[in-house]
């Protein structure tokens, strides 16, 4: 079994035009031929990436392991260049000191800087094919095309022949040294694993390969592959060609997978944890051209590569119809196939047709809004997440989600950033408030408990003769609000004696109906006509046209009876005093003692009242378990 101490490992990608040397340049220095294709030994050119590895030691004692990544330098194969130099850490950008710099050259080198590719080192291939005088001649015009840039003085450019060996000493001790200058991956962080190859090997079926570009990923681990949403299992795990029990960010790693089969799987796919994060059909992003791309305008077509994926996407630029050579942008990203994309994610911009590279970005945004009222204030927004660290940007997602709060699961969704990092990041800021697993803003909160207030004084405003507001009608004015700030808000108002709560009915404190003298009289009068009629009551109707206030009040009046229990609905048109209900209730106790049968004709004797009184008060006593039919009598419970 092979153990990852003392162990530092670092993926190193090629870059340069065809036939200058990639290929052979790997082969020198790790002895594998990343050319694996037959067609690619035919024609003698690289068609896809390649991988080789190297281990080399480092002064104190550490053993420095390096995965290549071999591109194509073919025009027609930067498609595949790209899904390749989407996770290096440094580049060796390779110029053929027979043919100096070319159209490639230029290509995969603003590719390179447009991916943020931090580290590098240029290697004259060929060295052997030239004069001394011609070397020096293209070392000065490397050094002229590398001024100002990531591989500009001081960086090294080493002169090189893989046919003689000659500088491949000296490449190494700096490949050692600028390697050794790369930060360490997080391998703590949550694991994503851009899938570049898929194959079956024989006696472990399904296996893919690809740079793991953060976190770690065990046996047996489960993860959720992208954009598909299938969760597959992790059978086994291969680091540069190793068995290993895990793969650490900035590895090589093959996998092993039960759960899905080759067909099921293809490059540009993702593998990451199950149930942690979202495909992306829309991102926000900032771009920027390059100084040779024509004007990319609003809503334009263009090829989109992130990692190994690739797909056609519109640009809708913020606030400006178009984005001019050398300029930057904020723009969203409509993505025509959903991709697993976090903010700082990197990629590249390629015009639909002609296809040339125009320019590249990072991501800000993977969950944007699906409109956007000012764009010059989202693009402000926007700016903020360029420039913040990592609590000033969850702070402004928790401040631009307003009343529905940040949820730490969807945080983690939108950024990557592990739960106890957001935790962490926020709990210190005074201006955002924890309630559950929710983050809103202090401003926000605030707004919430004003609004909750104005909505019940605007109810007992417009609804007087009624004693207070459904909890559910009241939440549902809310929808806009998480369930758990909601309840936070309305527990925190009964605390703090603000509101009520009476049965399921909210109202302010101190607030009930409000009668003016003319409804309190109708009130009354509703009442005693009902009261003094005793079962043999009137019609509803005709008690309400006798009132002085309008129908509609009036019929507030009743409902507010009605709900308060003193009038008592058994049917459409027939109302009852409850004091007359409950005289009926004590007289069927008493008949139930000389017989427990009573008949239709018994009922109205005993009641005094007609048939059109009788059946709907039975049925009434059967709703309430006084009496239960069988066949055309009742039985007196």
């Amino acid at each position: 079994m092979y153990h990852d101490v003392g162990m530092k490992s670092v993926i190193v990608g090629t870059a340069g035009h065809i036939d200058h040397g990639k290929t052979a340049l790997v082969k020198a220095l790790t002895g594998i031929d990343a050319d694996r294709l037959e067609e690619e030994k035919r024609r003698g050119i690289t068609i896809d990436i390649g991988f080789a590895n190297l281990e080399l030691p480092l002064p104190d004692g550490e053993i420095l392991r390096l995965g290549f990544v071999d591109v194509p330098g073919h025009e027609r194969f930067v498609r595949n260049m790209l899904a390749g130099v989407g996770g290096i850490d440094l580049v060796l950008l390779v110029i053929a000191a027979d043919e100096s710099i070319k159209p490639q050259t230029r290509e995969h080198f603003d590719i390179c800087r447009l991916l943020s590719v931090r580290r590098g080192i240029t290697v004259l291939t060929k060295s052997d094919a030239v004069d001394r005088d011609t070397l020096d001649v293209v070392r000065l015009e490397a050094e002229e095309f590398l001024r100002g840039s990531f591989l500009g003085s001081p960086n090294p450019i080493v002169a090189v022949s893989s046919l003689t060996g000659t500088g491949m000493g000296d490449l190494k001790r700096e490949l050692a040294r600028v390697a050794g200058e790369v930060p360490a991956k997080d391998s703590k962080a949550i694991a994503r694993l851009p899938i570049d190859r898929v194959f079956t090997m024989k006696g472990f079926g399904t296996v893919v390969t690809g740079t793991l570009v953060s976190g770690t990923i065990r046996k047996e681990d489960e993860l959720e592959l992208f954009p598909k949403g299938r969760r597959v299992r992790v059978r086994g795990v291969q680091v540069h060609g190793k068995s290993a029990e895990q793969a650490v960010a900035g590895q090589r790693t093959a996998l092993n997978l039960a759960g899905a089969s080759t067909e099921e799987l293809a490059r540009g796919m993702m593998l990451a944890p199950a149930a942690t994060f979202h495909a992306a059909s829309r991102v926000d992003v900032e771009l920027s051209l390059l100084p040779s791309a024509k004007p990319l305008k609003d809503r334009a077509r263009v090829h989109f590569h992130s990692y190994t994926s690739e797909t056609i996407a519109s640009v809708v630029l913020y606030g400006r119809q178009q984005v001019g050579p050398d300029e930057n942008a904020f723009a969203q990203l409509r993505l025509s196939a959903p991709t697993l994309l976090l903010p700082g994610d990197r990629f590249i911009l390629r015009q639909f047709s002609p296809v040339v590279t125009i320019g590249g970005g990072v991501v800000l945004e993977n969950a944007p809004p699906k409109r956007v009222k000012d764009a010059t204030e989202y693009a402000h927004f926007l700016k903020m997440l360029t420039e913040e660290l990592r609590a000033g940007m969850l702070r402004a997602r928790v401040i631009a989600s307003g009343a529905r709060g940040l949820g730490i699961a969807e945080a983690v969704a939108r950024t990557g950033w592990l739960a106890q990092q957001i935790t962490s990041g926020v709990s210190a800021n005074p201006e955002i408030v924890r309630i559950g697993d929710i983050f809103i803003s202090r401003l926000a909160l605030d707004l919430v408990r004003k609004d909750f207030i104005s909505a019940l004084e605007a109810f007992h405003k417009h609804n007087a003769l009624v004693a207070g507001m459904s909890k559910e009608e009241l939440r549902g004015r809310f929808s806009e609000v998480a369930p758990t700030v909601f309840d936070s808000v309305f527990n925190e108002s009964l605390r703090a004696g603000k509101t009520e709560l009476a049965g399921e009915l909210v109202r302010l404190a101190g607030r009930g109906v409000v009668m003016k003298d003319e409804e309190a009289e109708s009130k009354k009068i509703i009442e005693a006509a009902f009261a003094n009629a005793g079962l043999k009551v009137p019609a509803l109707k005709d008690v309400l046209a006798a009132l002085k206030v309008d129908k509609l009040r009036a019929q507030k009046i009743v409902t507010l009876l009605l709900r308060d229990k003193v009038l008592v609905k058994i049917s459409d048109d027939l109302v009852f005093h409850r004091d007359a209900l409950g005289e009926l209730r004590k007289r069927m106790a008493a008949e139930r003692a000389k017989t427990p049968k009573l008949d239709v004709a018994r009922f109205k004797d005993l009641t005094g009242v007609s048939r059109k009184y009788a059946i709907p008060l039975l049925e009434y006593l059967d709703r309430e378990h006084v009496t239960r039919r069988v066949g055309d009598e009742r039985l007196i419970l």
